[in-house]
């Protein structure tokens, strides 16, 4: 892996006046630290996927723990069932980061999306002012209008050698997007939710400083969901929780009911009509509106 400042990207630095590149060396300042998570910061003007380029490097072991990479723009991000995340160039955060949990049980990683989400909306509040909800699994909601919509994802997947398991997280989160740029209307941002800032270089910060206590937090704890804290305050912050809901799952399999819970395992559980209370740990879940 050997990425570019961003300040290297042609079209020059300022292009957009709106959307100055981010820093790579005062990010760097900012959150690599001896005995800190963060090892390495390095932003890549362009790319298909960060995850995807993450993942290689691991698999090649030229990444370890605390890795971080950011890109300005995403040619083929991804989201959950291989949904396309694209935005215009620095509109937005898009960035992975590679952990290896090894002393928390396997069993327990599935609470890592999860927790990313946690510790994202810690960081934007914090940082930009803005109430960021949580849909079950990975989504980021934010209010423009009085309507909810979603500003962000989060997409763990495997990685590293045979010989060192490894996750690495995904972000992205939609920071200046306009109106007139958003990919479906009922997407949003930071900006058309009324954020106090959109200095990309603050949020990415916060953000990473909350992943970093979130996620010592919860090994600390070997990955007890209840014991760190994590699934009282994802409960706290879900939006899922409490709505009629449709889960569709694999095997063009549905059901309807009540989201009640998020079992310790991090699966969502749906009161249906029936009165069977089942666990999801897989699928597209549909915020229905009330009658």
């Amino acid at each position: 892996m050997t990425p570019r400042d961003a300040s290297d990207a042609g079209g020059g630095r300022w292009s957009d006046l709106d959307r100055p590149p981010l820093n790579v060396a005062a990010l760097r300042r900012g959150l690599v630290r001896e005995g800190g998570l963060w090892t390495g910061v390095d932003v890549v003007q362009r790319t298909g996927s960060t995850n995807s380029d993450l993942v290689a490097a691991a698999g090649a072991g030229r990444a370890g723990e605390g890795a971080v990479l950011v890109a300005e723009e995403q040619t083929t991000g991804r989201g959950r069932l291989d949904r396309r995340w694209t935005a215009p160039p620095r509109s937005g955060l898009f960035f992975s980061v590679l952990l290896t949990p090894g002393e928390v049980p396997v069993a327990r990683w599935g609470w890592l999306p999860l927790l990313t989400g946690v510790a994202v909306a810690t960081g934007l509040s914090r940082a930009a002012g803005v109430d960021t909800a949580l849909k079950w699994p990975n989504d980021l909601l934010v209010t423009v209008g009085g309507e909810e919509r979603k500003a962000g994802g989060i997409l763990a997947e495997r990685a590293g050698r045979a010989d060192e398991s490894a996750v690495v997280v995904g972000v992205g989160i939609n920071v200046s997007l306009r109106a007139e740029e958003l990919p479906v209307p009922q997407a949003g941002s930071l900006a058309l939710a009324g954020a106090v800032s959109t200095d990309r270089d603050t949020l990415l910060r916060s953000v990473l400083r909350s992943l970093e206590e979130w996620y010592g937090r919860w090994r600390e704890a070997g990955g007890d969901p209840a014991e760190s804290g994590l699934q009282e305050t994802y409960a706290a912050g879900c939006a899922t929780l409490g709505r009629t809901v449709r889960a569709e799952l694999p095997g063009d399999r549905s059901i309807v009911g009540e989201a009640v819970a998020v079992d310790g395992d991090g699966r969502l559980v749906i009161a249906t009509e029936e009165g069977v209370q089942e666990p999801v740990g897989a699928g597209d879940i549909v915020h229905l509106r009330p009658v």
